[in-house]
C-alpha cells in the first residue's frame, strides 16, 4: 500500500505579516495586533515577542514597553486578514485538490496521488509562490501523518537553517526530534490530558508513542489513540475536506462606550444580526431559532449591573436578513431597562438545518425565493463592491456605538476607498 503524505501549511505571524504586505516599513519591526475595541494583544510578530510582550495581555498593561521600544500598533482588521487568508487557500488549491482549510491561517494538503521527487523542492516552490503572489510568509512540515506533519512545521519555525521547510516522510532522526517535543505540543493533546500525562512520568511525544496501545486507549481513549499511532507514523486522521457546518451562529460585540439608549442598541443588535445572517447563508443554512442578549460591564462592580437574554423559535426557518432583524429587535425591546449603562450586546442563530431542507408552514405565506434572491443580489454586491456598501436602515449610519479601532490599517483588498496609493 503506497504511504500518505501530508502538507502541513501555516501563515508565520499572519495578522503581523498581513499588515506588513501593504506596509514594507514595518518589515523587521515589532508589530502587534489588538483584540475587538483595542483591548488585548492578540498577535505579534517575532520581533514582539522578543522584547516580551506576551499574548492575552491588556494593551495598557504593556504600554510603557510598547512605546519605549516603539512597537507598531494596529487593530484587528478582520476584514482585510479574512481574504489574504482565502488568497492563500486558493493558491494552494491550485497545487492539490486534496485540501484542508484548517484555520484562517493554517491548511493540511494531502499529496497521496501527486508524484515529485523532492518533497523538500516542491514545499520551496509552493512558498515562493504564496511569497511572490501575497508577500505572505510561510511554513511547511510534510510527513505521513497530520500529527507528524504539525510537528514538522513546528520544528521549521525554530530552525532558519531549514529555510521554510521540513521534510520527515523518511526521517532516520525520528527519536531525536520526538524526545524535543513536550505532550502539551502535540496537536490533538488538550491540557487535562497534557497533565494527567506528565504526571505519570510521559513529558515528551517520544514517551508517548512508546506506550502500550492498551494503556492508551483506557487511559485516553480513541481519540488519544489515534494520536499515538500517528506518532508512529501510522495515519489515523483523515483529511477532512468538506468544511463543518457550524450548529450555531454567535455575532457580538463590546460597544466602543457606554450605551443607555435603547435606539443605538437597536443600531448595534441589526448589524451584529446581519452579519449573523450573512455567516448563515454563507454555508448555505436557514435557523429556526434566534436569541438577543444586552449586557452591563460585570468588571465594574460599583454600578449598576443588569445581564439578560431571551430565545424565540421563528415561525419559519429563513437566513432572510430582514426577518431575523425584526425578531431580534423584537426580543431586545422585551428585554431592554432604562437607567442602566450596557456595554455589550449580541444574537446567538440555533436550531440550524441545511437551507433545502426548509419545511414549510401552512399558516405563512412566504415567498421564499424572492428572499433567497434578494440575499443573493445582497451579498454579491457586497462581496464585489465591500462589505456594507448595502446595509439595512435598522442598523443606522453613524453607529457611534461601535467598538473601538483607533489603530486600524486600510481593508486594501476589499474596499474601494481604502486602495493602496502609490507615488512616484
Amino acid at each position: 500500500m503506497k504511504n500518505k503524505i501530508f502538507a502541513h501549511i501555516d501563515c508565520n505571524n499572519f495578522y503581523a505579516s498581513c499588515e506588513r504586505v501593504f506596509n514594507p516599513k514595518l518589515r523587521n519591526k515589532p508589530v502587534v495586533i489588538l483584540s475587538n475595541n483595542d483591548g488585548c494583544i492578540v498577535a505579534r510578530s517575532e520581533e514582539s515577542k522578543a522584547l516580551g510582550i506576551g499574548m492575552g495581555v491588556p494593551y495598557f498593561k504593556v504600554r510603557d514597553i510598547i512605546d519605549k521600544n516603539k512597537i507598531f500598533v494596529f487593530s484587528s482588521n478582520y476584514t482585510l486578514y479574512g481574504d489574504l487568508s482565502e488568497r492563500v487557500m486558493n493558491i494552494l488549491s491550485g497545487f492539490t485538490p486534496n485540501i484542508e482549510y484548517y484555520s484562517i491561517d493554517e491548511a493540511f494538503l494531502s499529496l497521496d496521488n501527486l508524484f515529485m521527487k523532492n518533497l523538500n523542492d516542491y514545499g520551496q516552490t509552493i512558498r515562493k509562490k504564496i511569497q511572490k503572489d501575497l508577500g505572505i510568509p510561510v511554513s511547511i512540515g510534510f510527513a505521513k501523518t497530520k500529527t507528524l506533519a504539525k510537528i514538522a512545521n513546528e520544528y521549521v519555525k525554530k530552525n532558519s537553517k531549514l529555510n521554510g521547510v521540513f521534510d520527515i516522510t523518511n526521517f532516520h532522526k525520528m527519536d531525536r526530534l520526538l524526545q524535543h517535543v513536550p505532550v502539551h505540543d502535540i496537536w490533538g493533546i488538550g491540557g487535562q490530558f497534557a497533565k494527567m500525562l506528565i504526571n505519570m512520568h510521559i513529558f515528551t511525544a517520544y514517551d508517548l508513542r512508546n506506550m502500550s496501545e492498551n494503556w492508551i486507549k483506557k487511559k485516553m481513549g480513541v481519540v488519544g489513540l489515534r494520536t499515538c499511532l500517528e506518532l508512529r507514523e501510522i495515519s489515523c486522521i483523515n483529511l477532512e475536506e468538506t468544511v463543518k457546518t457550524k450548529k450555531g451562529i454567535m455575532s457580538s460585540r463590546s460597544f466602543g462606550r457606554y450605551v443607555s439608549e435603547l435606539d443605538e442598541i437597536e443600531e448595534a443588535v441589526s448589524q451584529y444580526t446581519t452579519r449573523a445572517a450573512e455567516k448563515l447563508r454563507l454555508q448555505k443554512s436557514i435557523c429556526g431559532a434566534i436569541y438577543t442578549f444586552i449586557q452591563t460591564n460585570h468588571h465594574k462592580l460599583h454600578e449598576k449591573q443588569y445581564s439578560i437574554g431571551r430565545t424565540i423559535t421563528l415561525p419559519e426557518p429563513t437566513s432572510y436578513t430582514p426577518e431575523l432583524i425584526k425578531e431580534a429587535l423584537y426580543i431586545l425591546r422585551k428585554i431592554y431597562r432604562r437607567g442602566y449603562k450596557y456595554i455589550k450586546a449580541g444574537v446567538y442563530l440555533s436550531e440550524i438545518i441545511p437551507d433545502d431542507h426548509l419545511q414549510l408552514n401552512m399558516y405563512k405565506n412566504t415567498n421564499h425565493e424572492k428572499h433567497k434572491s434578494v440575499m443573493k443580489a445582497v451579498d454579491g454586491l457586497n462581496y464585489v463592491w465591500g462589505r456594507d456598501t448595502i446595509n439595512f436602515a435598522s442598523s443606522g449610519i453613524e453607529q457611534d456605538w461601535r467598538m473601538n479601532m483607533n489603530f486600524r490599517s486600510n481593508r486594501y483588498t476589499t474596499n474601494w476607498n481604502e486602495l493602496l496609493t502609490v507615488r512616484v
